[in-house]
């Protein structure tokens, strides 16, 4: 067994464990052991960042046979994974609207081009809320950390190694009885 396949096997079966583990984080709505913070207002689609699946389908992993990184092509992952601030625009206003409507029936009610609107339910008013920010306003987004470094990520690196090491050893004791 060549040095190469042993680096090769290590970081191949690296790539399998944390690739599962990193999509079990949108399972767990945690970092490992550390819980995401709970969200201002429910959803009735599940978790605030599995509510359609497409951010966890996002995340690639790319192995370069001595190295490996995940990362998302979809432009909010980062702010997800990593927390920080963003800025109301026009854009969101619109888009924020559009989901009040979706999410408050807006076709329902609507006689003689008066809109009747009853109670909101929890998601039409956390929309509103949103909609009615002013443009410039800063959001907070919390931290939701699915992939990165944790210390388990080391834990789980270093078993594999070890069996890793240990299976080289093996190998090698039978090649010298032989």
């Amino acid at each position: 067994m060549d040095f190469k396949d042993v680096v090769k096997n290590i970081v191949d079966d690296v790539a399998v464990d944390l690739t599962q583990e990193f999509d079990r984080n949108f399972e767990r709505k945690a970092f490992f052991n550390k819980k995401w913070p709970e969200t201002k207002h429910t959803y009735s689609r599940g978790s605030l960042l599995d509510r359609s699946g497409k951010l966890r389908r996002s995340i690639n992993k790319t192995n370069t046979g001595h190295s490996i990184s995940w990362k998302s092509s979809l432009p909010y992952a980062s702010i997800h994974n990593e927390g920080g601030e963003i800025e109301v625009t026009a854009k969101m206003k619109s888009y924020f609207w559009a989901m009040f409507y979706k999410a408050n029936g807006a076709a329902k009610g609507n006689k003689g081009g008066k809109k009747r609107i009853e109670k909101l339910s929890g998601e039409a008013a956390k929309w509103k809320a949103m909609a009615l920010m002013k443009v410039g306003t800063i959001m907070k987004i919390d931290q939701r950390q699915f992939i990165g470094w944790d210390p388990q990520v080391d834990r789980r690196v270093q078993l594999i190694v070890n069996h890793n090491m240990e299976e080289v050893g093996k190998t090698i004791k039978n090649n010298l009885k032989q």
